[in-house]
């Protein structure tokens, strides 16, 4: 077959992120190269998630091939040529473009695992620009724990007219929601962290179209001519509902460059103190503090609009006062869109509730540091 070296290297870049050559089987760091119809289809998976994905291709002689991941990716990501020319002999591949000739040993695509690559009737339409916005408000709040696989994922709750994106790691959470019609029956899933990077990076301005299948306990995604599809993480998520404050005592209303400001000078002295920055907030001022016993210590006083409605918190002059790590509210206010934000507090043990006052429907929680 001869193929387009610019299609093929594309490809190849999204295929070789896939394949892993830590598994025990040596066929899962290879790519799968299947050429029929007049199309070279492109398959990898590291049993986690997979993905498939096909490009035009002169095809002389059907047939399929395994080829190592990086040795192929290598390949075709220096070559300068225009196209490419493949040829399969028994299990060698034969690769030619211009001044350039190659052989590389393949492996028998008989033990290649079965990879989806349609999606069936139920599928679901997924707005491209949803799908990548909500995923990048919450996928940092993901536990990293393996000990707790349920949090090492993101869940997804569909009900009639909204999908809510839900991550935490027992010290943050966040939420997003959106509008969406569902046809189907409300349905919660938890889907590994890897294949909502996978899914925010590959799609782009074409829809996506989801489906989920019970019995393989698989989701699978279509964006364009991508086929991604995923294991999901079987286990039940935490009632996270229940740790949402309903009501606060504290209200405050920050610009949100001020607070990032705020943050990254006390993050200077944080970072030796177990990354701990103080809220000190009184009737009329809001300040953020941060000491270290080595390089000394910080206060930065913060424009806010501060509303209380509860006269024992600064009853006698006290001060309400609260820590956090700095690097959780960092990570919010990365992810956050607008310039206006909302604080809500109850008290020092109590979990402080950050929104973004342009988008009602994200939320993000941070359980506070006992001091």
């Amino acid at each position: 077959m001869t193929v387009s070296r610019k299609s093929l290297s594309e490809g190849l870049t999204i295929a070789s992120r896939f394949a892993t050559s830590r598994a025990q089987l040596p066929i899962l760091g290879n790519i799968l190269f299947e050429a029929v119809n007049n199309k070279l289809n492109i398959s990898a998976t590291n049993l986690e998630m997979s993905v498939s994905l096909s490009i035009a291709s002169k095809i002389e002689k059907e047939g399929k091939i395994t080829v190592p991941a990086k040795v192929i990716y290598e390949l075709v990501s220096n070559l300068n040529s225009e196209s490419v020319s493949i040829d399969v002999e028994k299990e060698q591949i034969f690769i030619k473009s211009e001044n350039f000739s190659s052989r590389v040993s393949g492996i028998n695509a008989s033990d290649f695992p079965f990879i989806p690559n349609v999606l069936g009737k139920n599928a679901m339409n997924l707005d491209p620009v949803k799908v990548t916005s909500s995923i990048a408000k919450v996928i940092y709040s993901v536990s990293s724990d393996e000990t707790r696989p349920t949090l090492t994922g993101i869940l997804l709750i569909f009900i009639k007219d909204n999908l809510s994106y839900v991550a935490t790691d027992g010290f943050r959470l966040s939420k997003k929601d959106v509008p969406f019609k569902n046809t189907n029956p409300e349905l919660k899933i938890i889907l590994p962290k890897g294949v909502l990077v996978e899914l925010e990076r590959l799609t782009s301005d074409e829809k996506v179209l989801f489906e989920y299948k019970k019995d393989d306990k698989q989701v699978v995604f279509k964006i364009g001519e991508i086929v991604l599809s995923s294991r999901i993480i079987e286990g039940e998520f935490p009632d996270f509902e229940k740790i949402i404050p309903r009501d606060s005592k504290l209200n405050l209303e920050v610009d949100k460059n001020d607070l990032m400001q705020g943050i990254k000078l006390a993050s200077v002295f944080a970072r030796d103190a177990s990354n701990v920055v103080r809220f000190l907030i009184s009737e009329k001022l809001f300040t953020i503090t941060a000491e270290s016993s080595q390089v000394g210590s910080q206060e930065n006083n913060i424009d806010a609009k501060i509303k209380c409605s509860d006269k024992q918190i600064f009853g006698d002059g006290k001060e309400f006062i609260i820590a956090f790590n700095y690097k959780f509210i960092e990570d919010f206010l990365n992810s956050v869109d607008g310039n206006d934000l909302e604080i809500l507090l109850n008290d020092a043990n109590s979990p402080g509730v950050f929104r973004d006052l342009e988008d009602k429907d994200f939320l993000h929680l941070i359980m506070p540091v006992r001091i």
